[in-house]
């Protein structure tokens, strides 16, 4: 027993696959405050509708806009930046692209992290992965500091080559965490230790800008599910129409940004 579970801004559709080839469908108000409380009402209707125990069910595929709402309402977490010294700007440079070559009346959009929470760290790692400048510590835990100060929730690390090699990154991420409990930090060599630094750090920044909705909409969701009988895994539609584990999305929502529309992509496909 399979179950399909796509949350949209009026409604919860809930799909239940039974081995023969039959389908159950439920659809349930949404409910925005907590989106997790209508799929766990959807999921138990659709069971008692079909009369399956909830322990029967051996996976749960889910399909969320969570976290592109959380970008578009500008409700995610107050995120801070930490990068080489000299790159502090790079977010907002960005890269010389625009919806429209000939429109003058565009603006850019406005950075996630505000230019007065990018602070530099003083280090270097040179493009072949060679330490040229040591991770100067005592950077980093000014840098904390000002974090804590300032009431920063989460922090994304980006720092010059760290794809070629991640050790500054990893050092500065721990000593963030021990200097500011309950931090929530991303180094961008978790998410994409790719070249190119505009790509790596806004990637770096939406994944830290995300992790406080993402992790407590998909912890409640796990425990609203348990609370029904399901004890089945929970995996939530990637944003390349894959899926990824529920632990995987909470520590990597910037994967699942485009899980809802991903999901219906991939099921339109499937279907044509």
């Amino acid at each position: 027993m399979r179950i399909g579970v796509d949350v949209g801004g009026t409604f919860t559709d809930v799909v239940l696959a039974l081995p023969d080839g039959r389908i159950h469908v439920n659809k349930t108000t949404t409910t925005p405050a907590d989106p997790g409380e209508g799929v766990a009402a959807g999921v138990a209707a659709v069971l008692a509708e079909a009369g399956i125990d909830p322990r029967d069910v051996v996976e749960v595929v889910h399909g969320t806009t969570v976290a592109s709402n959380t970008i578009l309402q500008k409700v995610g977490a107050r995120t801070g930046l930490l990068t080489t010294a000299g790159f502090r700007d790079v977010l907002e440079i960005g890269r010389i692209r625009t919806p429209g070559m000939f429109d003058m009346a565009w603006k850019k959009p406005d950075p996630l992290v505000p230019r007065r929470w990018r602070l530099e760290a003083a280090e270097r790692i040179g493009a072949d992965g060679t330490v040229v400048r040591p991770l100067d510590e005592a950077s980093v835990g000014r840098a904390a500091d000002v974090f804590r100060a300032e009431g920063v929730e989460a922090v994304a690390i980006c720092f010059i080559n760290s794809y070629a090699n991640d050790a500054h990154e990893r050092r500065a991420a721990a000593l963030l965490r021990e200097a500011v409990p309950g931090l929530l930090v991303t180094a961008s060599y978790e998410v994409l230790p790719e070249i190119k630094e505009y790509e790596r750090t806004s990637t770096a920044v939406v994944n830290a800008y995300l992790l406080p909705a993402m992790r407590g909409y998909l912890s409640k969701l796990a425990e609203r599910l348990e609370a029904i009988g399901v004890k089945a895994p929970v995996q939530v539609m990637a944003s390349n129409g894959g899926m990824i584990g529920i632990g995987t999305a909470r520590d990597r929502p910037v994967f699942a940004v485009g899980s809802g529309p991903a999901g219906g992509v991939a099921g339109s496909a499937r279907l044509g």
